[in-house]
């Protein structure tokens, strides 16, 4: 999603705002590559590292969600909201969290 978001902004540069556009494009571009290389290389294999990432995220879609709730796309938001808190949800259960700290019953995770 970031990826097109980025060719698409790519794609809508005015010569008035050239450089604002590239940077912007290329941070989109270049965060959703590394989204889909933290979810393919890291939560799919389980990786502890890739858990910093994907919460980090959320929690900025969720400001993202706020920041677009006050600017009058409540429907929007909503999805982005729900969608963040349904992935923070799955990232800290007992599962994921023994899968990707590597856990076991007979100790704690802390």
């Amino acid at each position: 999603m970031l990826i097109v978001l980025g060719i698409t902004e790519a794609l809508t540069i005015h010569s008035s705002r050239l450089v604002l556009g590239l940077t912007t494009s290329g941070f989109f571009i270049l965060y959703g590559a590394g989204l889909g290389f933290v979810a393919v290389r890291g939560l799919w294999k389980a990786r502890r590292w890739s858990r910093g990432p994907t919460v980090f995220t959320q929690l900025i879609q969720l400001l993202i969600a706020y920041s677009v709730w006050n600017g009058g796309g409540q429907a929007i938001a909503v999805v982005l909201a729900v969608l963040a808190v349904v992935i923070l949800v799955c990232v800290f259960q007992k599962a994921s969290t023994d899968a990707l700290i590597g856990g076991s019953n007979d100790h704690p995770v802390l």
